[in-house]
């Protein structure tokens, strides 16, 4: 269709150039006295002839630049393109009141040419200058307030913040961050900015998950439906989806990535082999395991703590037990203490990038060697 419209405008053309200098070529052939083929009619149809078989050789490539330009147009934002716009005009106009005179000049280059090549600069610097100060273009439109003239003053000493050099809009939620929960009461904090990004396949797992047959799994995956619906609920916090979808990729983890790249996004997860693929292939990673790490209390050793101890731990006579934020505490010689709540010391600390243990041993285990000693003393 884009090709037939192609030739048809060519054809006019052709016509019209053939209507008006096909007359000199003749005379410059010596052939105008021929009125069979100087004539209005055949002049236009030996014009639009030839621009027909130009177009169906240049048809092809015509397209294809008007797909770029359309592409680049699409990639464009609006204000962009209305100041550049009125810009444009401004400078066409501009160039059609000083080429005004232009045309009374006898000279033919003159009276022709240099009028199309000034409304053409013009017209062009109009568009550079429109797109180029946009910032001041709205700060001079822009209705103004009335304020104290203090307040204006430090108002124009303060540096304007430009939110696209560093700001990242989308967050890019995956399934086990969702599941988690905390994210929610992360976001009510105001701590991530931007809009919180559900894709479509991450919804769909979630759904999956809360269908499964195991009950583990079906409670995990009804917590993650609450929280996106506890989220999308929550004033102050914009919650968008994602309908799009990757068909060529089957992991969930690898669309997350490819979904990030598209948007200059960044992927909030608890994965810990997600976030160093993404770290890898240079995606921005927001990990809630290694925030709740950073803002968790120092451990000192030699502090007491009262725990519950809930499991063997892999090494002899080890118990494990668990702080109120996950935090695994492995306590030497408390396979002798299961189920039960005991003061420990803590000897050490050990920190990873899935999280932090902490090695303790009972107290009273500790008083008693001082105890020991300090009878040995005596």
């Amino acid at each position: 269709m884009q090709k037939r419209v192609i030739s048809m405008v060519m054809i006019i053309i052709g016509a019209s150039l053939g209507f008006s200098y096909l007359p000199y070529l003749w005379e410059l052939l010596k052939v105008a006295d021929n009125t069979l083929l100087n004539n209005y009619l055949s002049n236009s149809v030996i014009g639009a002839i030839i621009f027909f078989l130009l177009s169906l050789v240049l048809a092809k490539y015509i397209v294809t630049i008007i797909k770029k330009v359309e592409k680049q147009m699409s990639e464009m934002s609006l204000t962009y393109l209305l100041f550049g716009v009125v810009g444009a005009i401004l400078g066409l106009t501009l160039g059609v009141i000083i080429s005004t005179p232009l045309y009374r000049i006898e000279i033919p280059v003159i009276n022709s040419a240099l009028p199309i090549a000034l409304m053409a600069i013009l017209g062009y610097l109009g568009f550079r200058v429109g797109t180029t100060r946009i910032d001041e273009w709205r700060k001079i439109f822009a209705p103004r307030p009335k304020k104290v003239e203090q307040e204006s003053a430090v108002e124009s000493q303060m540096l304007e913040r430009k939110a696209e050099d560093t700001f990242r809009k989308y967050k890019i939620l995956d399934t086990s961050v969702i599941i988690d929960g905390r994210v929610y009461d992360i976001a009510k904090t105001g701590f991530l900015e931007g809009v919180l990004l559900i894709p479509n396949f991450v919804l769909y797992e979630l759904q999956y998950i809360a269908d499964s047959g195991d009950s583990l799994k079906r409670v995990r995956g009804r917590r993650g439906l609450d929280i996106l619906n506890a989220l999308q609920k929550e004033e102050g916090i914009t919650v968008e989806m994602y309908d799009g979808d990757f068909e060529d990729i089957n992991e969930v983890d690898s669309k997350l990535i490819k979904l990030a790249k598209l948007l200059d996004g960044v992927v909030v997860t608890n994965d810990y082999n997600l976030n160093k693929v993404s770290e890898f292939q240079n995606v921005p990673v927001l990990n809630i395991n290694a925030l709740a790490n950073a803002v968790k209390p120092v451990v000192i050793p030699g502090e007491t703590m009262n725990v519950l101890l809930v499991k063997a731990g892999t090494e002899r006579q080890q118990g494990v037990a668990y702080l109120d934020d996950g935090t695994m505490v492995v306590v030497e010689d408390g396979q002798h203490y299961m189920n039960e709540h005991i003061q420990v010391v803590v000897t050490s600390a050990l920190q990873t990038a899935a999280g932090r243990m902490i090695f303790a041993k009972p107290a009273h285990s500790g008083r008693g060697i001082n105890e020991k000693n300090d009878s040995h003393e005596q």
